[in-house]
């Protein structure tokens, strides 16, 4: 049975730059362990979304709750606290930094970062990042075990795939109970794509509560791991359903192709 209360609440949400509205009343419930596919032109609104969920803009109006707790404009780190992780459309990794380097700074929720503690708990300090070291390796393990045998390599001298997996290793470390993934696939062959998001739907099973919001334009992959998508065009919410709804959808297939379509 579905849980009542959903993982993510977003009711209304309104976002404005000026004369233009990004997203417009744009609302979205996801429920624990859901994989929504956010679709729509360029321009249309996904990303800014992302980035008002994980309080990189602040909206003008709407309500954000998340497991009950009202997110709406409260700052990144406490969101990420909160257990909402996010990967970027370009890579955001430091490439002359290690792997485990990269890794650690993903996982500053889990840390305590504090000077006295580092200064004067040394044991617990060094006690802390053996056990973060265990964890990284292990979780790296799972995308790529290449990785966890390298994890203090350079970043920049992985290849994308594989700096993709960092990357989402990165969201993951936190223990989010909602991933972001924007636009996995650039930069990668239909063949790496495909792995990766194996990759994904097989960590999301052995973590059945994990929900995952997926902008993706490769619509084979959309198909092949969302339950539900929803799609943009200006900033609004035009159809909400599975895939194949919605690219059966007469507003949607005019928001892609125009009105002679």
């Amino acid at each position: 049975m579905r849980q009542t209360q959903p993982a993510l609440s977003c009711q209304d949400v309104t976002m404005r730059f000026g004369g233009l509205v990004a997203l417009d009343s744009f609302s979205l419930e996801v429920h624990p362990g859901d994989v929504v596919g956010l679709l729509g032109p360029n321009g249309s609104g996904k990303t800014t979304f992302f980035n008002v969920v994980t309080g990189l803009y602040k909206p003008a109006a709407g309500t954000i709750r998340f497991g009950g707790t009202d997110l709406f404009g409260k700052p990144p780190a406490e969101i990420n606290r909160a257990g909402i992780a996010r990967s970027f459309q370009r890579c955001r990794l430091l490439l002359e930094l290690s792997v485990f380097d990269n890794l650690l700074i993903g996982a500053h929720n889990r840390l305590n970062n504090g000077l006295l503690h580092n200064l004067f708990a040394r044991k617990a300090a060094q006690h802390s990042i053996t056990s973060f070291i265990g964890a990284a390796r292990d979780l790296c393990a799972r995308f790529n075990p290449y990785i966890a045998d390298h994890l203090f390599d350079p970043a920049g001298a992985f290849n994308m795939i594989d700096r993709r997996r960092i990357e989402l290793c990165r969201a993951l470390l936190g223990e989010p109970r909602l991933l972001l993934l924007d636009e996995p696939s650039a930069g990668m062959t239909h063949e790496e794509t495909f792995s990766l998001m194996d990759d994904v739907t097989s960590f999301q099973r052995q973590n059945p509560d994990l929900s995952i919001i997926l902008i993706e334009h490769e619509m084979q992959v959309i198909e092949r791991v969302s339950q539900r998508c929803v799609v943009l065009n200006f900033g609004k919410k035009i159809c909400e359903g599975s895939y194949r709804e919605v690219i059966a959808d007469p507003q949607v297939l005019e928001a892609y192709l125009g009105e002679d379509a």
